[in-house]
């Protein structure tokens, strides 16, 4: 800024001395004093943009800021040059009266630059503050969100274990007591991925075993999972996704039958993509009279459209008496 004013001071020295030959002293009062005004106007026009208390009609407001600062400059640096150097010079006060229309044209469109320059900037940094601001509500309401939809997911499956546990302490107390040991181990890896966005698929594949085993002491050998993963290594899948759909494929599998039921997950990587293809068998007669409308599924989809913004990740196709459900995780987000 001191840099900018010397170099202005500087060009207003020689464009009066040189091409106006006004004595040496008139012409460095004039260009100190001009330009020392202008300054304080610039400063001016910067502070009352600064504490502009909204962003509405900004732009006139900055215009009439620097119509009010370029006349009060004019008018001050008259003043104050006649005042400093006392001049009788009457061609320098002619000069100096006549000069005051073009005077005024340039400060107002340096004053206009600055301000209508501060008075942009300062909307862009208030959109930006209310974008963020957007942003940050809408990402706290999706995190919100996520975290209802994991919470829903546990208490269908806990209802259940409870109710067999209950049952098991009358009949089979050492499989009671089995299941109560493998339920706490389940809970306590729940808490532990709770703040997890993803983890690896080794990971959800061992949290699904904890899972099934609490299942096979419900169901015995009425109940088989056959698992074929041919994934790559390093794959990576939100948590919690893989128990509610396989819930759902033991729920609607198992109702209206009384003997052993397979259910088949098939895992693997395609084109970017971790695919999971889970199948178990599907009775439409049977089922169709069950209870509850799958809000496994339902919950599973919303997840995927809340972290992913798609909504082509959960499919599901049923042929030849079974119901198949297929998962995509994208692997390059």
């Amino acid at each position: 800024m001191p840099l900018s004013a010397l170099l202005v001071a500087s060009g207003h020295f020689i464009f009066l001395y040189y091409l106006y030959h006004i004595d040496v002293i008139l012409a460095l009062a004039d260009s100190i004093i001009s330009v020392l005004v202008l300054s304080l106007a610039l400063w001016g026009v910067v502070q009352a943009i600064r504490l502009y208390p909204t962003n509405v009609s900004i732009t006139l407001y900055s215009l009439l800021i620097a119509v009010f600062f370029s006349f009060s400059t004019v008018y001050a640096s008259t003043y104050l040059i006649k005042w400093w150097t006392e001049t009788t010079d009457n061609d320098y006060l002619s000069f100096l009266e006549n000069s005051g229309p073009v005077r005024y044209i340039i400060f107002w469109l340096l004053c206009s630059w600055a301000a209508t320059y501060l008075a942009l900037n300062k909307s862009i940094t208030s959109q930006e503050q209310k974008f963020k601001q957007q942003s940050d509500a809408a990402t706290l309401l999706k995190e919100a969100e996520l975290f209802k939809l994991r919470q829903q997911l546990q208490p269908h499956f806990l209802y259940n274990s409870l109710n067999s546990i209950s049952a098991l302490t009358m009949i089979e107390p050492a499989k009671a007591q089995e299941m109560i040991g493998l339920l706490s181990d389940f809970l306590r890896n729940s808490v532990q991925r709770e703040t997890k966005e993803k983890v690896s698929l080794k990971d959800e594949l061992d949290y699904l075993d904890k899972y099934l085993a609490i299942e096979s002491v419900r169901f015995g050998d009425r109940l088989r999972v056959e698992l074929n993963n041919r994934a790559d290594t390093q794959t990576y899948i939100p948590p919690f996704l893989l128990q509610p759909l396989i819930e759902n494929a033991i729920k609607f599998g198992l109702y209206g039958n009384t003997g052993t039921v397979k259910i088949t997950v098939n895992i693997n990587t395609d084109d970017g993509m971790l695919v999971i293809a889970i199948t178990n068998p599907y009775n439409e007669t049977e089922t169709s009279a069950l209870n509850g409308t799958g809000f496994g599924l339902a919950g599973v989809q919303r997840r995927l459209q809340l972290l992913y913004a798609r909504a082509d990740l959960l499919n599901t196709h049923k042929e030849n008496s079974l119901f198949t459900t297929t998962l995509k995780i994208p692997q390059d987000v």
